[in-house]
């Protein structure tokens, strides 16, 4: 806002002789040696002026720290304008303060997010053991196992193996940290129960990690080929995160597996102070609350997967509400008193805003007039017009670049985005009917629309895949066709009550405009993956009761001794994923939501009550056709 106008001169002469980089803006409007080029930058009401500054894109095209140096140019010129005139406020907006935004969000990651992660990790553990050393097993493993993914990637990153972004970036610490721990947890419990079965701390860990490396590497398997399967899709953003997620999956297999035990039977019985859990004693899980709601559902199996399914299927009517066709870059942003967002807020009150281009199209230049007939006659179409050159006032000529000629296209302002996107799709049939012209039609608009169609692609191809895959998988793992399914069942039913809640929390709660055209499916690899994790290492229990005790001796057995940690893990995972909303990006705040959600509701409900309730109520047939659905385990009385 322009309080003293005579100080503008004195900002547009600082900034015409800022060089970052070799970024030197010796073209900038309006201009102290241009007589009258402020009085056309001014807005009628003399409140605000807008100072146009023109990068040269030559210098950063195909460089790797280009992102870096458009931050840099963004800061420099925000100190040039807050510098000379103390009595005028400046904003640095457009691309450049956009990408300088961004930045800045992921610039948070290393630093707040990490920390914000680990100190909710232990927070929780520390109320899960009641124990003043315990807690510091599984998250010295969960670091480690970041430490050892960090490494990996950025040795395949350096060698250009693999793509990494800040997104990728993000999603990278709080996927690793919440699985490691998960899968710590998971053991340690194990090795808790063993104790009390087997005097000898060396026997009792080999004991639990048989009986856990099972479901931990099938449970690490879902997820990493779930997130490979990303690499089908056609957006490069996407397909990034591929590789990425699933080395830090695998890594904390690793380490949870082959480096946390010997730590663990190193210290021995004492790691569990002061609950030290003694040889021969009772399994306490089995008197505790998840003892009473094992024989809740028991007593009522059928009533239980019923009365939990409806309130599922209740959630999924607000999926109509989700609206993931995309947001602008301004609403990319939770932070609306970002410099950048407040600069293009004047620039619209004020009137500065030029006229928007809703599509450019690139043709041959022989073939201009064609094209512009073509154009011209597409419905939705308000205004199409060559690029011209005013390099000779007088007589305008068409720009034309190597043979190349453009039109610029203005949509029917009144119409809404999706119905500019079928414009888009209708200009694009239109002229590529004109022979020859070699027409291609861009923008941001054209860009959204291209983005569309790749989600739905994605979304097509991807999800049937990632449930094959993780079918197939569980089908290997409990030796049975029928449970594998159902479990399948139990987690798509799941992420699509989320994705209900998720519309109306978004929309009606925490007033964003609408989800990123991806997110429906990193939602969905998300929660189908490490939704199936408790479900699995409920199940893998529950099988290996079975061939004790019978199925539904076994199934409540198995439900009163893992509940407890697994619910422990499915907080841990669901924190960690909520530390995204610290992040000033819509996309990470929703998908942060969502993952937290849908953990919750697959570790307190579907795992708790629909899965072994649908397991207790079907019986030994759960099995088939393995000998287990015919051959039963010994009934306990």
């Amino acid at each position: 806002l322009v309080r003293d106008i005579i100080a503008i001169p004195e900002v547009a002469g600082y900034l015409a002789y800022i060089d970052v980089n070799g970024q030197q803006f010796p073209s900038v409007f309006p201009n102290p040696a241009v007589p009258g080029s402020f009085e056309q930058a001014i807005s009628a009401d003399g409140e605000a002026l807008v100072i146009n500054i023109n990068l040269d894109s030559a210098k950063l095209q195909g460089d790797k720290g280009a992102f870096a140096k458009i931050r840099k140019v963004a800061d420099k010129v925000q100190a040039a304008v807050d510098a000379p005139a103390a009595n005028t406020q400046g904003y640095v907006t457009g691309v450049v303060g956009i990408f300088a935004e961004f930045a800045a969000a992921f610039a948070g990651i290393d630093g707040t997010l990490l920390l914000t992660t680990l100190g909710a990790v232990a927070i929780i553990l520390i109320l899960v053991y009641r124990s003043p050393t315990l807690w510091i097993f599984p998250l010295l493993s969960a670091g480690f196992s970041l430490t050892v993914a960090s490494g990996a990637i950025y040795f395949l990153a350096k060698n250009d193996v693999i793509k990494l972004n800040g997104q990728s970036q993000g999603i990278l610490s709080v996927l690793v940290l919440g699985a490691a721990t998960d899968y710590a947890l998971l053991l340690i419990s194990r090795y808790r129960e063993e104790l009390r079965h087997d005097e000898d701390k060396y026997h009792a860990m080999i004991a639990a990690w048989r009986g856990t490396w099972e479901p931990i590497a099938a449970s690490a398997g879902t997820v990493a080929v779930g997130l490979m399967c990303l690499q089908l899709s056609e957006l490069k953003s996407n397909a990034g995160l591929g590789p990425v997620g699933a080395i830090g999956v695998i890594s904390a297999l690793i380490v949870t597996l082959f480096f946390l035990p010997p730590f663990l039977v190193l210290f021995g019985r004492k790691v569990f102070w002061p609950f030290v859990p003694k040889f021969g004693s009772e399994i306490a899980e089995t008197k505790g609350i998840w003892g009473k709601v094992a024989r809740s559902v028991g007593r009522r199996p059928r009533a239980s997967w019923i009365v939990s399914s409806l309130v599922l299927l209740v959630a999924v009517a607000g999926i109509t509400q989700l609206k993931a066709e995309g947001i602008s870059d301004v609403d990319t942003f939770t932070n609306k008193d970002a410099k950048p967002l407040v600069g293009l807020q004047i620039l619209d009150e004020h009137n500065l805003v030029p006229p928007a281009t809703d599509a450019t199209i690139v043709l041959k230049a022989d073939r201009l007039e064609a094209v512009l007939a073509a154009t011209n006659s597409v419905a939705g179409v308000a205004q199409a017009a060559p690029r011209m050159d005013f390099s000779n006032p007088a007589a305008p000529i068409p720009t034309v670049v190597d043979g190349y000629a453009a039109i610029d296209v203005t949509f029917d302002a009144t119409e809404s985005g999706a119905v500019q996107q079928q414009y888009v799709a209708d200009l694009r049939e239109s002229v590529r009917t004109v022979s020859g012209a070699e027409a291609m039609v861009g923008g941001n608009i054209a860009a959204n629309y291209d983005v569309q169609q790749a989600s739905r692609h994605d979304r097509t191809l991807i999800i049937p895949v990632i449930l094959v895959v993780i079918t197939l998988i569980l089908m290997l793992l409990l030796r049975s066709i029928l449970a594998p399914i159902l479990l399948v069942l139990t987690v798509v039913l799941s992420f699509a009550a989320t994705l209900g809640v998720c519309g109306i929390v978004f929309e009606r709660v925490l007033g964003f405009p609408g989800a990123d055209a991806s997110f429906p499916l990193f939602a969905f690899v998300f929660l189908v993956a490490l939704g199936i994790d408790y479900n699995i290492f409920l199940m893998t229990r529950v099988r290996e009761e079975s061939i004790k005790i019978g199925t539904r001796a076994g199934t409540l057995k198995a439900l009163a001794v893992t509940g407890g940690v697994i619910t422990s893990a499915g907080i841990v995972l669901a924190a960690t994923f909520a530390a995204l909303g610290i992040l000033p990006l819509v996309f990470l705040a929703e998908l942060g939501f969502a993952v937290a959600f849908g953990v919750l509701l697959d570790t307190l409900l579907v795992r708790s009550i629909l899965v072994p309730a649908l397991a207790y109520d079907i019986d030994k047939k759960i099995w088939w056709p393995s000998k287990l659905s015919k051959v039963d385990g010994t009934p306990a009385s």
